[in-house]
């Protein structure tokens, strides 16, 4: 994997680390208010803290890295900082780019901020290149097609046969085009040496997953929402 960390910024106070061809970007492009309408807030899930970017070098997805829960009550934005290569930021991008190289289907990667403040805490960013086309999966208009399910429970099923230990698989991390399902968002995720079939980690991954499911498509019925998971568990077993 080849990363470009020449276009550090005053590293004692911030770090930008960059995929090959997008050596040119800098703090700014971190910031929402610097795109002016070029930059829209995404309203689907999250914590309100992404916004889509159109600009002459593509269409991105900016993240902002936000806490949620009681830590969120003392800083709903800072971390503690213990170099930059620990940050949140450095290790999604560099486990995005990762799963990007296996070719899973995942955003590719375009780079990732991490700002320091003081000496104890930091700020993150990350910057990811927009899916065409696609839709989460609670808003997409196939959402109810069982057939789509099954796909998707393949699509996991590839992603934990490569080891990926997704902590936050949710409905809203999972997007539809009209031709490929994707995974997204993979911040505290990682990669795990043990893949076998009743490895714990995965069936917490799938009891997320079917959580979410009950909380975001609160109009499939009881018996709607039996027949997709037992699609979506098909698909994952059929590999």
């Amino acid at each position: 994997m080849a990363h470009s960390e020449s276009n550090q910024i005053d590293c004692m106070r911030s770090a930008i680390l960059s995929a090959p061809g997008y050596e040119s970007v800098d703090e700014h492009w971190f910031l929402p208010q610097a795109w002016g309408r070029q930059a829209q807030p995404v309203t689907e899930g999250g914590r309100g803290s992404a916004w889509f970017i159109e600009s002459e070098c593509g269409s991105f997805v900016l993240r902002y890295y936000r806490r949620g829960g009681l830590a969120a009550r003392l800083s709903d934005r800072r971390y503690l900082f213990t170099g930059f290569n620990n940050t949140r930021s450095f290790a999604e991008f560099r486990l995005t780019d990762e799963l990007y190289q296996r070719g899973l289907p995942v955003p590719k990667p375009v780079s990732a901020l991490a700002c320091r403040f003081g000496s104890l805490t930091y700020e993150a960013a990350i910057l990811v290149e927009r899916i065409p086309g696609a839709r989460s999966l609670p808003t997409c208009s196939r959402v109810d097609d069982e057939v789509l399910w099954h796909h998707i429970g393949k699509i996991i099923g590839a992603f934990h046969q490569e080891g990926l230990d997704h902590v936050d698989l949710n409905c809203d991390n999972i997007l539809i085009t009209d031709d490929r399902i994707y995974l997204i968002d993979f911040d505290r995720c990682k990669l795990r040496v043990n893949s076998d079939v009743r490895a714990g980690w995965k069936r917490n991954n799938l009891n997320r997953l079917y959580r979410s499911i009950c909380k975001r498509l609160p109009f499939f019925s009881e018996e709607k929402r039996t027949r997709v998971w037992n699609e979506l568990i098909a698909g994952y077993q059929s590999l």
